[in-house]
């Protein structure tokens, strides 16, 4: 089993700068692959960015690229997003997602963290 702990989350003004930060515990050589999703009141959780083992490989939601950026430290077992120039639109509660390998399922999830975008 792999246990994945957000945190980071908060209010913020539009414009502004959060980074959040996930840590994995127990079987981390089973988060080969890392992702952040969020869910908005009333929406659908959607898939914000994803990172490959080696940090090599990444992928974003087009509505977050070149203002997100997903980062890994595998000696921590930790993964970041790093969130800029935020928007009310950003606002969600984020999770931190782990699968197996690039491409697989997401299998574990992490309970979320707020992020609040005020306008």
């Amino acid at each position: 089993q792999v246990q994945l702990v957000e945190s980071g989350g908060g209010l913020v003004q539009a414009g502004g700068s959060l980074r959040l930060s996930c840590v994995a515990s127990g079987r981390t050589f089973d988060t080969k692959s890392m992702a952040w999703f969020r869910q908005a009141p009333g929406k659908e959780r959607e898939f914000v960015a994803a990172i490959s083992w080696s940090g090599g490989v990444t992928n974003y939601r087009d509505s977050v690229k070149g203002r997100f950026t997903i980062s890994r430290d595998n000696a921590k077992n930790t993964v970041y997003l790093q969130m800029n120039s935020l928007k009310p639109d950003d606002t969600a509660v984020y999770y931190c997602a782990a699968a197996l390998r690039w491409g697989s399922p997401y299998e574990y999830w992490g309970q979320g963290t707020q992020v609040t975008v005020s306008s």
